[in-house]
């Protein structure tokens, strides 16, 4: 069954943002807003005509994604969505754990200035907008922006980087083991974790953080799979265009 879906609802970055970048990001979000599901096929043609670039400059893209673990080349078959095994979610996050330990325990060392509150209570009342409106591709996005957040707050730019990877490809887990019924990160327990980081005792913030990372990863079903054609056209139909 084919799967037509809403285009992105981040707006675009300024002009000094380069198309290579934007893509990247574009399609960075389709898979953590779980619009591109494990799987989907991402043709070469198809992205070149929905971006308005060549087909090398989605070639290049399509590595870059490769790097990052988030795309699968085959050879002599194409780019994909990255399918992860039980066993690649398992260790996604475990890798989590041990990142946002290190995110946590640099947040801990000193009181959360005014300014960082202020954004994360900001952040948290979008995250709970999104939850009252039952959006749910929302609440995804927001979900993860919440988790690099705190990476940035941590100011420590090489964990900021790898978490930001690690949330791609949790995502991906997410998305091709997630049981129906569950709800994979929930904006009570980021508020329960900011008002710990705010005013809790020494180390609360922190066992809240590992908790609420055990509980995602027990609401997968790692017996579970994801397959289905997925129009890109759909997915990038609001895309600015250009010809590069």
């Amino acid at each position: 069954m084919k799967t037509v879906l809403s285009a992105p609802r981040r707006a675009v970055r300024g002009r000094g943002e380069g198309a290579e970048a934007r893509i990247v990001r574009s399609i960075g979000e389709a898979i953590a807003d779980r619009r591109l599901p494990p799987g989907t096929k991402l043709a070469e043609e198809s992205l070149a005509e929905v971006f308005g670039v060549s087909r090398e400059r989605v070639r290049k893209v399509l590595l870059l994604l490769a790097q990052r673990r988030v795309v699968t080349l085959i050879p002599n078959r194409g780019a994909f969505v990255a399918k992860p095994t039980a066993r690649e979610a398992r260790e996604v996050f475990e890798a989590r754990r041990v990142i946002e330990r290190a995110v946590v325990e640099a947040l801990e060392r000193d009181p959360l200035p005014d300014e960082m509150s202020a954004k994360l209570r900001a952040h948290l009342a979008r995250e709970e907008e999104a939850d009252r409106a039952g959006d749910r591709m929302a609440l995804i996005r927001l979900s993860g922006q919440f988790h690099q957040l705190l990476a940035d707050f941590a100011g420590n730019a090489t964990l900021a980087g790898i978490l930001a990877d690690l949330i791609d490809r949790s995502s991906l887990a997410i998305a091709a083991f997630e049981r129906r019924s569950s709800h994979s990160c929930s904006a009570t327990e980021h508020r329960r974790f900011v008002e710990a980081l705010e005013s809790g005792p020494p180390g609360a913030a922190m066992r809240l953080m590992m908790e609420h990372l055990d509980e995602v990863e027990r609401q997968l079903d790692l017996d579970a799979r994801s397959d289905g054609a997925v129009d890109l056209k759909s997915v990038f139909a609001d895309q600015p265009m250009g010809r590069t």
